[in-house]
């Protein structure tokens, strides 16, 4: 497996991990489908979502894979009254990853982060390791310090 600039990060800065490498499948880039080929608790497996605010710029929320974002829940959160999802065009060029391997580690500016809470519940949870087709698995508490991020509830309710 090549070493990808997340885990390079993380080696550098000491931390344990572990990867999980799975076969890429164009037609489905969900985490749920992430987490069934992995055979990862769907809980566990977190997306990586990239926004603008009104007021404040880019912002980054991490979320469970089968989870939405509330938008007025992240826009108070962030300190805007307005919260959009980053156009997919845009993203290459704001983060330095594509839709699907776009992780909050090493992102090409250090944008505000949010994990949402539920990650706390857990003694692990996986991000995308920088690339399709591979995720990183790590304590959620060291994944904040290490990205300097908040937890936050930032999901819809059911």
């Amino acid at each position: 497996m090549q070493k990808t600039n997340v885990m390079r990060m993380l080696d550098k800065a000491k931390i344990t991990y572990s990867t999980a490498e799975y076969e890429v499948d164009e037609s489905d880039l969900s985490g749920t489908h992430i987490a069934e080929v992995t055979g990862m608790n769907p809980e566990t497996v977190f997306k990586t979502l990239v926004a603008k605010g009104d007021k404040t710029g880019h912002c980054v929320f991490c979320i469970p894979c089968a989870m939405e974002v509330d938008l007025k829940k992240a826009a108070k959160i962030t300190g805007n009254k307005k919260v959009e999802f980053l156009p997919l065009k845009e993203l290459l060029p704001t983060t330095g990853y594509i839709r699907g391997g776009c992780s909050p580690i090493g992102m090409k500016k250090k944008f505000p982060t949010f994990i949402h809470e539920s990650a706390k519940d857990f003694e692990t949870i996986s991000v995308s390791g920088g690339m399709r087709g591979l995720q990183v698995i790590l304590s959620p508490e060291i994944l904040k310090d290490f990205i300097g991020a908040s937890f936050a509830d930032l999901i819809t309710e059911a």
